[in-house]
């Protein structure tokens, strides 16, 4: 495709590096992309050490990465490729249809993820935005990255409030756990009902919880405590 686009200084080219383990494809990719003249293709590898070295040498503005280079996730060698081309903007070209290594691709620093199947005018719009700063995902991908995103974010969240208890406070929520009244928990630990209650008070206001009863179901999701066994007749 002949652009109207001219670009007199080669400087001013967006620097591209095909990471792809088809030479085919590469080849491919390259006579298309430098119809462009806004665009250079400054270096071809097919796998993660050609990668990383022409990454170091030519400091690409774009990476096109395969996510599955013979058998092998790049996902492996992203952030040392992003480190190593100076912070080179990464779009995941791939034929791999897997929203969880998408997610993690997106995670790890790849700022557009573009199916092969799409068409190559889609790929180079994909090159302009991510070169301009933007991500692109399409829009179910979007939606996936953000509920990845979410239940990532709420997962660490709970692990900040779990870690916030203190040693007597988790051994409290074991007991608790297993149905024991406040007495029965004093006896057990060698401390006062009112010791009980007050670390009761704290342990719910830290979790978010209103009572034992939450306290427990909550204890038995996140592991820290054992569900009750079903008796055997």
């Amino acid at each position: 495709m002949a652009s109207k686009l001219k670009i007199k200084d080669l400087s001013q080219r967006i620097r591209i590096l095909m990471v792809d383990d088809h030479k085919v494809v590469r080849q491919g990719l390259r006579m298309f992309i430098e119809q462009r003249p806004d665009m250079l293709v400054v270096g071809e590898a097919g796998n993660c050490n050609e990668a990383l070295s022409l990454a170091g040498r030519e400091q690409p503005d774009i990476i096109l990465l395969e996510l599955d280079l013979s058998g092998n996730s790049s996902l492996n060698f992203l952030e040392e490729l992003i480190s190593a081309s100076g912070g080179a903007r990464v779009i995941v070209l791939t034929g791999v249809r897997d929203p969880d290594a998408h997610f993690q691709a997106v995670r790890l620093g790849a700022l557009g993820v573009i199916m092969k199947d799409q068409s190559a005018d889609m790929l180079l719009r994909a090159i302009e935005r991510v070169h301009a700063g933007e991500a692109w995902l399409d829009h179910k991908m979007t939606a996936s990255v953000i509920a990845q995103f979410s239940r990532s974010r709420r997962f660490n969240d709970e692990a900040a409030k779990i870690d916030s208890l203190t040693v007597r406070e988790r051994e409290i929520v074991t007991v608790v756990s297993e149905g024991l009244k406040n007495r029965q928990i004093a006896e057990r630990l060698f401390i006062s009902e009112a010791t009980v209650r007050n670390h009761l008070t704290t342990i719910l206001s830290k979790l978010g919880l209103s009572d034992r009863f939450e306290l427990a179901i909550y204890s038995y999701r996140h592991g820290l405590a054992d569900p009750p066994r079903q008796q055997s007749c």
